[in-house]
Parts: structure tokens; C-alpha cells; sequence
């Protein structure tokens, strides 16, 4: 249906559990913190995930030897990045774009634990969509 988010439901899941980790945390600890606290959340929330998953990356529809590490993958098809940074930057979006596309996944989340406040990006793979 037009109007409607690819994988809103499941996306509103992850950015909710990471809300409140954020809430629980603050800002100024490392991503192996905030990914060990969201890996708890996430079990808390049955929200399905994979830490640390590795993904092939493809060319001309080939994999290639090298694959891409996600933080993580949540209900198969959503690739989540964490980050703690003073302010989320265009590159890191173009990076997740790019992750997107080599590896047949859909729908990126950045997730920013590094400021006062939790910031996020929804990032879509068009080519695939």
C-alpha cells in the first residue's frame, strides 16, 4: 500500500529497543557496550537478531571471497549499524547504501548512541526494492 514503510513494524521494534537502551545508558560509552545492552534488549523484546553476522558481497550477481560484517541483522532483512559518534556524517550513509546493495538486504538502520539524544537513520536499498 502506498504511504506505508518497508518493514515499518519490525523497524519501529529495533529504533523502540534501542530507545531504550539509550534511555538506560546515556551517550558515552563504546559500541561493544551498547551492542552487548541491545543484544539483551532485543531478547527481552523477542525481536529476532543476528550479532556480528556475516553477509556475502556480490558483483554482477557473483559473491566474491570477502563478505561485510553487520553489527546486525534483525528478522532477516534489516540491517542495523551502531555507531557512537558525535554526529552521524553522509558518508556512513552512503556505506550502509552500499551494504545494502552487495548484499541483497533491503532496508539499513544507523543507529547513533554517541549524542545527548538517540539519533537514527532509515536507509532503503532502491535497486533491490
Amino acid at each position: 500500500m502506498a504511504g506505508e514503510l518497508l518493514f515499518g513494524e519490525e523497524t519501529y521494534k529495533i529504533i523502540g529497543a534501542c530507545i531504550q537502551v539509550h534511555k538506560n545508558l546515556g551517550s558515552g560509552f563504546s559500541e561493544e557496550v551498547y551492542a552487548q545492552a541491545l543484544a539483551k534488549e532485543f531478547t527481552t523484546l523477542n525481536i529476532q537478531f543476528e550479532q556480528h553476522k556475516k553477509l556475502p558481497i556480490y558483483y554482477n550477481e557473483e559473491a566474491l571471497d570477502q563478505y561485510f560484517v553487520a553489527d546486525y541483522v534483525c528478522f532477516d532483512h534489516i540491517l542495523l549499524q551502531i555507531k557512537c559518534v558525535n554526529r552521524l556524517k553522509e558518508n556512513l550513509t552512503k556505506q550502509v547504501v552500499n551494504y545494502l546493495k552487495t548484499t541483497h538486504k533491503e532496508v539499513g538502520l544507523i543507529i547513533n548512541f554517541g549524542e545527548e539524544s538517540l539519533k537514527w537513520k532509515r536507509v532503503i536499498n532502491t535497486i533491490s526494492v
